[in-house]
Formats: C-alpha cells, structure tokens, sequence
C-alpha cells in the first residue's frame, strides 16, 4: 500500500508500506514455506533500494542478489538468538523480496511486521547511518 512520499533522515523521500499483522502470523508463514531456515521478526522497518549504476547492477545479479537492504529498528525475535529482542538490526544483501513482507538473503528470512517504508539510498549513506 503506497501513500503520498515522506521525508526521511537518509535525505530521501519514502514511501509507506504495511508488513504482516502479527508474530504469530509471521511465524505460521516461515514454518509453512522456509522450514529450517533462520529467520527475524522485525518492525518499524525500511527497506533500502539501493541506487546502482548499470555495471554495478550487472554484478550484484551476477551473484545472485538484489540491490536492497532492510534495516529495522526492533527486532521482535530472532530464530537463532543472533539478536536480542529490541536491538536494531540491518541485513545483508537481499536475494528475493516477497509479498512486500518477506525479505530474504542468503542466510536469513526477515518478516516484515507492521507499518515500515520503502526508501532509495546510496549504499554509502546507509552505512554511514547505520
């Protein structure tokens, strides 16, 4: 769902989007269709599409990856315990974004929940932030 585009501290304008509705529904949807994997519920998050030029594009597919990070402020839970409830947590790179609420790269399903943003960033300004 996209509204009108907001202002963010990256210097960008985002867009508004919805994650899943609740935990219990995140994980009903991790155990059905990633059993195994490691996974993080997180909200108040962003995902950041990350400004490429076409050559840097060409590599990023080349390993099989998208051009996106999430970065979330609140971990709700952690499958392996990496991160404690609470803690901020930015991803890897992303290898498949699905149903705008799951966000996977090559060790982690992230389960969007709640209300975040989707914002375009230069991979220097996201790391230089967080």
């Amino acid at each position: 769902m996209a509204s009108v585009e907001e202002p963010d501290v990256v210097g960008g304008p985002r867009t508004p989007r919805v994650g899943l509705s609740s935990s219990s529904e995140a994980r009903a949807l991790v155990s059905e269709n990633f059993p195994g994997k490691p996974y993080c519920l997180v909200e108040e998050w962003t995902v950041f599409h990350i400004d490429v030029t076409p050559d840097e594009l060409a590599k990023v597919h080349a390993v099989g990856q998208l051009p996106m990070i999430v970065f979330a402020h609140n971990v709700i839970e952690d499958s392996q315990g990496r991160f404690r409830q609470g803690d901020w947590v930015r991803s890897s790179m992303c290898t498949s974004f699905n149903d705008g609420v799951v966000f996977e790269t090559r060790n982690t399903i992230y389960i969007l929940i709640g209300p975040g943003h989707e914002q375009t960033a230069s991979l220097k300004t996201i790391f230089s932030f967080f």
